[in-house]
């Protein structure tokens, strides 16, 4: 590997430290680092590796290492984009589902990685669309879930939901989530939606409180088109938030259409643990 980006949690004091040390351990084996402009900005010694913008942190890169918490890597995940090059999240925070390398894990899991001696998981993504008047507005390629939801003062809101050009049916709701395997861990778990093994490919469709008691969680498969409409009064503030980090305002008429991506993300995984130990560790199955 001849050239590794750095992307961290910036407004962590401890994330950018480990940074500047990995940057030091980086240089010394000849190895160009490349970060992130804004974490650029807050380093001591910004000119020893490369600066870029988000979008471009990953062009060139042989690995991309990500110091911080799961959002920060889904972050990463966006910045990645279709490039699909290797994503090494250490967990800085609390145990975090994706962020699976400790910190005391993350020289000996950069020397394998060096060496060519690692393992990914290939992660399923999304692509989400919104269209208005028939235009695409937006475009977005997400990792976890695209949700809908309504504002605090926002009557139930009524989705008109088609799978593959079928009728579904016309979810009344507070919202709804659709997710990948990833991120049936998030979001959607709290709303009582499937926990999906990340190797599977499908897609999960969750409302969130429903009028209708028997709306329950739906999996579907991953070739699957699914298509919402949203039928909403004027004054009603509806919303499309996209791995809960990016939002985007929803109006009458506007059509959400979801599909799996074109691209998956690739990470690289620990050899400490398992998805199955990180599930036990995390939801505290076993303790009582």
């Amino acid at each position: 590997m001849k050239k590794i980006a750095i992307i961290a949690k910036v407004h962590d004091p401890r994330c950018l430290g480990v940074a500047e040390e990995l940057i030091d351990w980086l240089t010394q084996r000849e190895i160009v680092p490349r970060v992130e402009e804004h974490l650029s900005k807050q380093l001591r010694h910004p000119g020893l590796a490369e600066s870029a913008e988000s979008s471009e942190v990953a062009t060139g890169a042989d690995l991309v290492v990500v110091l911080g918490g799961d959002g920060t890597l889904i972050a990463a995940c966006r910045m990645v984009g279709s490039r699909e090059v290797p994503i090494l999240g250490v967990n800085l925070g609390s145990l975090g589902f994706l962020t699976e390398i400790t910190l005391d894990e993350m020289y000996p899991a950069m020397e394998r990685c060096l060496a060519g001696d690692f393992e990914v998981s290939q992660r399923m993504m999304l692509l989400a669309q919104v269209l208005r008047g028939g235009e695409q507005i937006e475009r977005h390629r997400v990792l976890n879930d695209a949700v809908i939801n309504k504002g605090a003062l926002a009557r139930i809101v009524d989705m008109e939901t088609s799978v593959d050009g079928r009728h579904l049916t016309t979810f009344k709701a507070d919202g709804l989530i659709v997710c990948t395997p990833t991120g049936s861990t998030g979001y959607s778990l709290s709303a009582n939606g499937p926990i999906i093994h990340p190797g599977l490919n499908c897609i999960s469709i969750t409302p969130i409180c429903p009028h209708t008691l028997t709306n329950r969680p739906l999996v579907v498969g991953a070739e699957a088109s699914i298509a919402i409409r949203i039928d909403a009064q004027e004054d009603e503030a509806v919303f499309l938030t996209l791995d809960g980090q990016v939002g985007v305002k929803l109006i009458c008429g506007d059509q959400v259409h979801i599909r799996k991506s074109d691209h998956v993300a690739r990470l690289v995984q620990s050899r400490s643990k398992d998805y199955f130990s990180v599930l036990r560790a995390k939801l505290k199955w076993g303790e009582r």
